[in-house]
């Protein structure tokens, strides 16, 4: 099987967003690295290897056409009207075309099923809007040719200034509450090892189903709080959010393509990173 060397040409939709720019600092030392970027974001403008792209307004076969990439990460967000039909021409795109096709999905298309942690080859099935969406884009991709898409379902992501963590910050300074849930059992993990591990995904030319997230569960509350005890000696106000009388996962682990020992992370891991 070929693998993908340093001539190959990555395209990262949606780089200057928390996780796609984590992703593009993790490969463009290594790879010929292009992204795109928000309207709303100026840090990008005089980029070479950035494109401004509006998913709603523009036509990514203008900027792959650019680019010829031999590979597309999209880490996407946005309308998700507008970002099924951008996935549809990029679907049509990576069929007629030598490149490859990774996804950033969701656990969240497993949000329906809530008494066990979830595997690659489980059935998708959700209640939310954004699991419809994920499950909507996976069901397209999954009809590519096989060794030409990889599908990476995410738990939360957290990282020292994720959007997650930032918006901590301020409920903690503002002394607000901040909503935790008790009955929900999860995993998690950080952009850092995404980073490394969708680097070891393209390095070994690998596709398919890959469920990464950390290794250990974690309870909501019990992760937040030991979360915010990183960030300093604060007093949180909480507000507990109980949606069911039992214990709901929403959690995807490993079974059929299980990452090496050095790209698995812990939940404790994810929160030593965090502290800066």
């Amino acid at each position: 099987m070929p693998k993908y060397s340093k001539k190959a040409t990555i395209l990262i939709l949606g780089a200057s967003g928390f996780i796609g720019h984590a992703i593009y600092k993790e490969l463009c030392g290594y790879f010929r690295t292009f992204g795109t970027y928000n309207a709303n974001n100026k840090d990008f403008e005089n980029n070479q290897h950035f494109f401004q792209y509006n998913v709603e307004e523009d036509d990514v076969i203008e900027i792959i056409n650019v680019v010829k990439p031999t590979i597309i990460i999209s880490a996407l967000r946005g309308d998700f009207a507008a970002q099924v039909i951008v996935h549809q021409h990029i679907s049509e795109y990576i069929v007629a075309n030598k490149c490859k096709f990774i996804f950033l999905s969701s656990a969240n298309v497993f949000d329906a099923y809530s008494k066990y942690p979830s595997y690659e080859n489980d059935k998708t099935l959700s209640h939310s809007v954004y699991g419809h969406f994920k499950i909507k884009i996976e069901n397209m991709l999954l009809r590519l040719p096989k060794m030409k898409m990889a599908i990476l379902r995410l738990p939360m992501v957290f990282g020292p200034f994720s959007p997650r963590v930032e918006e901590i910050k301020l409920h903690l300074k503002e002394k607000l509450p901040i909503e935790v849930f008790p009955n929900l059992v999860m995993n998690v993990t950080s952009e850092n090892k995404l980073s490394q591990q969708i680097h070891y995904i393209i390095n070994r030319n690998k596709y398919g189903i890959f469920h990464l997230g950390s290794t250990d569960l974690v309870h909501h509350d019990e992760f937040i709080s030991d979360l915010i005890s990183t960030l300093g000696n604060y007093k949180p106000i909480y507000k507990h959010v109980y949606t069911t009388n039992d214990e709901r996962y929403l959690a995807v682990l490993p079974k059929e393509n299980k990452l090496p020992k050095h790209l698995q992370i812990k939940s404790q891991e994810i929160l030593e990173e965090l502290e800066v």
